[in-house]
């Protein structure tokens, strides 16, 4: 069976002519959007905390990554329901001043502005880690030397650490508008018109997968530009420390209405990205919820751990292969074999899903057609009629998670530990199984802990490729919310977050131990 039959070009072309010009438009506004918001949120409060002093400070430093744990259409499902014309907030305005619905103007959350904000605040983080760890990096010495040469503190951070930081916050930059293209569930709730929701639009409700694919080419060219576009930032400047000085970084105290300020620009992004949210999701979940919470949500949770369990054991798996035989055998063809893992993350999962439904769902028809000429026997769909090609998908998505995580653990075992194996008998096998597993062991776990929660948050790839009445949490909370059930789709969605708090409470460990060994 063709898996291109129905595809004739007309939908294509009646998409091209009228909502094409929308996507492209709408796509690089969210994506304008987004960077500047990310780019403030992240680079300020990274420069807050690591060369000031304010009341907070220390517990702020690893706090400002807990929006992370919150997907991005979870917070727009919590802040629909807070500021809609029924919600709290317009609730308490107009009992407060007597006010009708033409007496006023309130900003309309589901617009390219709310979903710009909604990215901003939970993606954030990606900018903050990276600027805050290249700030801690430079900033001892060369602020020191641009004291001395007497600049003032703004203008060392303009002219002196915010360029050395440039290749850091531009990657934490890429990071998010990655994010933000493969999303699904906010711009598609928001009802802004992006290439994703031009791809589902073009496979559900027009049945043609050829267009679908087309759209998917398209957004893909949008995520290779941003990839560019960071490479090209860097052009051919070098950003490196030269010096070999790593004394703590002093901090510069402050008092008064400065200290304020630092506070208040360091607590509103936690609370609006976070607190806030999950304190909505909290309250709704409690008082009405999902009247199914029972045995059907418990399935639902069940097959959500079952497919983020699959993919992280996978991902640890190919990674420990990847990483080791990177190691063992350094040479271009292992080079090029990252790279191409590499790009598994820049894809989003719903380019993903139409490049891998496509062909998958054709190799399945051409197995079940040769089982049931050659062997008589009726096998069914084995690859799209179970969750073999979910995992499958997801595990092209977040390799690369893993494999990063992996290689990290491994650059910091010293080639004398192979070495001494391979004196005493010991071969590859052997030596990965008793010298590096068990130093690996905190790498291995962040891996899997860091693929498991992101295939729990996604959405795209699951909505494309679950099997017939296989749903997991998220598809659950977009479901009731696409439904206008957002207090139901609150049960779902505040496990997604409290699942997502384990590996972001080990993240902000590693943080607080980073700084306290920075300090000494």
């Amino acid at each position: 069976m063709n898996v291109f039959a129905g595809g004739t070009g007309a939908t294509w072309a009646h998409l091209a002519a009228t909502v094409l010009p929308d996507y492209v438009v709408t796509t690089l506004l969210l994506c304008l959007g987004v960077a500047l918001g990310v780019a403030a949120l992240g680079v300020g409060a990274a420069w807050l905390v690591t060369r000031h002093e304010f009341p907070l400070r220390a517990q702020f430093e690893w706090a400002l990554v807990l929006p992370l744990a919150m997907p991005a259409y979870v917070m727009a499902y919590t802040y629909t329901d807070l500021l809609q014309y029924v919600g709290p907030v317009q609730g308490a305005l107009r009992e407060a001043f007597g006010w009708r619905r033409a007496d006023y103007w309130f900003p309309d959350v589901r617009s390219t502005g709310g979903a710009v904000l909604m990215f901003s605040l939970v993606l954030y983080p990606y900018v903050y880690m990276l600027a805050r760890t290249a700030f801690l990096e430079r900033a001892g010495g060369l602020v020191e030397v641009a004291r001395a040469m007497g600049l003032t503190p703004w203008q060392g951070f303009v002219r002196v650490s915010l360029p050395l930081a440039r290749p850091a916050i531009a990657g934490g930059m890429a990071l998010a508008l990655m994010e933000t293209l493969a999303d699904y569930g906010t711009v598609s709730y928001f009802a802004v018109q992006t290439f994703t929701t031009g791809i589902y639009r073009a496979w559900f409700s027009l049945g043609d997968r050829v267009a679908a694919a087309q759209l998917a080419l398209a957004l893909l060219a949008f995520v290779i530009g941003v990839l560019v576009l960071e490479r090209l930032s860097r052009g051919r400047s070098r950003f490196h420390d030269t010096t070999l000085r790593r004394s703590g970084v002093s901090r510069s105290p402050l008092h008064g209405a400065q200290a304020l300020l630092a506070l208040l620009a360091c607590v509103l992004p936690l609370v609006l990205g976070f607190l806030l949210p999950a304190g909505l999701l909290l309250e709704m979940a409690w008082s009405e919820g999902d009247a199914q919470f029972g045995p059907r949500f418990f399935a639902l949770a069940g097959n959500s751990v079952l497919l983020s369990g699959l993919t992280a054991l996978l991902a640890v798996g190919l990674a420990l292969l990847i990483a080791y035989a990177a190691r063992s055998h350094a040479g271009p063809a292992m080079r090029w074999a990252h790279r191409v893992v590499g790009l598994g993350y820049a894809l989003p999962g719903s380019v993903i899903a139409v490049g891998v439904l496509i062909p998958v769902t054709r190799l399945d028809h051409l197995i079940a057609t040769l089982l049931r000429e050659t062997l008589h026997v009726e096998a069914g769909l084995l690859f799209t009629g179970t969750i073999a090609a979910l995992v499958y998908a997801c595990l092209v998505r977040y390799l690369t998670a893993a494999v990063q995580t992996v290689d990290a653990g491994l650059s910091k075992i010293t080639p004398h530990m192979d070495d001494a194996a391979r004196s005493l008998g010991h071969g590859p096998g052997a030596t990965l199984r008793r010298v590096h597993l068990p130093l690996l062991r905190g790498s291995v776990l962040t891996a899997a802990l860091l693929v498991f929660i992101d295939v729990m948050k996604e959405l795209p790839a699951t909505l494309v490729m679950r099997p017939f009445n296989f749903n997991t949490l998220a598809t659950q909370a977009y479901t009731l919310a696409s439904d206008e059930r957002l207090a139901e789709a609150s049960t779902a969605a505040l496990a997604i977050v409290v699942v997502g708090l384990l590996p972001m409470m080990l993240l902000c460990r590693q943080i607080a131990k980073g700084q306290a060994v920075s300090a000494h």
